[in-house]
């Protein structure tokens, strides 16, 4: 029987995550393990506390845009606070949770998000994207864009901006996890669109790579790795049908050009203009043959592709923390994903 709570009928669930009820309501209170609701708990530590344990400037920003308002959390190194001429690359960040269940504020995001700040030396700004059901596609991929926007006006004015000085914006890097790989393919196709119309649209700012981690490439029939793989904490069939239902215009199977940026509906590679590309994969993850085969159609396309492949880890491995600290296979993979994030960055 449905549950009845508050006199609303509860019509769809996604368990532990998110629940939908007939007056269209959305409930994302967390549901689960109490064990494991630290990583999904919006952290927003002091100052003292950034700088102190995770060598870091953290400042969170409402910014306007278009007439949208968006959400940013910037990490910073430490170095960045001291009187120098350095500017850093930036990488800018999208979450993911099936573009339903995540806010970049949550620890999860934070415990990884800093580390990339300190090891690859620059600064991450996570957006905050909308969330389905309430704002379906294109919604999240609207905000992302509209980030980088924010970002291009910020190089081109002449105000005096703290983090705006440190920031080196011909070294700019998009990178999502998930549901925000997705949103970095698209957000990158649209860069491509607007330089060729306009070589200059995006001038000083200058897009030189993008970083899609465990990206949401499905299609509507079964993979392989789907049918035989094993599900893991951040992501289960149920999640992975259920949430992009919610997400994707009304109507569309997963075959959409949202999640299937390699299919017959979707644009044709050949004809999108895209940054150097590194796609990370889980061997574990139950999209891996499809984020596979998104890297290969990439690489037929011509387009510049890097697959980065980890051993015995599933889907968004890295934002477990507990397993992180204390699983030597899963610490080892995280330290590898980050190490081959940096490399990339300084390679480009």
């Amino acid at each position: 029987m449905p549950m009845i709570e508050n006199n609303k009928k509860l019509v769809d669930e996604v368990a532990g995550w998110l629940r939908i009820y007939d007056d269209d309501s959305v409930d994302r209170i967390w549901m689960g393990p109490s064990e494991v609701e630290f990583l999904v708990t919006p952290y927003h530590p002091s100052s003292e506390e950034a700088l102190e344990q995770d060598s870091i400037v953290l400042q969170d920003r409402l910014i306007t845009m278009n007439n949208l308002d968006v959400s940013l959390r910037f990490y910073m190194p430490t170095t960045i606070d001291k009187k120098t001429t350095e500017k850093l690359p930036v990488i800018l960040h999208f979450q993911g949770g099936g573009f339903c269940i995540s806010k970049a504020t949550w620890f999860m995001y934070y415990q990884f998000y800093s580390r990339i700040a300190t090891t690859c030396h620059a600064v991450v700004i996570s957006v905050s994207t909308r969330l389905a059901p309430e704002h379906r596609l294109p919604s999240a991929i609207d905000d992302g864009y509209t980030a980088l926007l924010w970002l291009r006006s910020l190089a081109r004015s002449d105000e005096i901006d703290v983090v705006g000085d440190k920031l080196d914006f011909s070294r700019v890097f998009l990178m999502g996890d998930s549901s925000g790989g997705n949103i970095v393919h698209e957000v990158a196709a649209r860069v491509g669109r607007d330089e060729e119309n306009d070589c200059r649209f995006w001038s000083p700012l200058k897009l030189v790579g993008a970083i899609p981690v465990h990206p949401g490439f499905v299609r509507s029939y079964r993979s392989r790795s789907e049918m035989e793989g094993k599900e893991g904490p951040f992501l289960t069939l149920d999640m992975l049908d259920k949430l992009l239902a919610l997400a994707l215009p009304v109507g569309s199977t997963k075959d959409h050009p949202f999640t299937c940026p390699m299919g017959d509906a979707a644009p044709r590679l050949e004809s999108l203009r895209l940054p150097p590309m590194m796609v990370c994969v889980s061997d574990n993850d139950l999209m891996r043959d499809t984020q596979i085969e998104y890297v290969e159609a990439m690489k037929v396309a011509g387009k510049e592709v890097h697959l980065f492949l980890n051993q015995n880890v599933d889907h968004c491995f890295y934002f477990n923390k507990m397993a992180v600290d204390h699983d030597p296979c899963v610490g080892k993979a995280t330290d590898e994903l980050i190490d081959v994030v940096k490399e990339f960055i300084d390679a480009h």
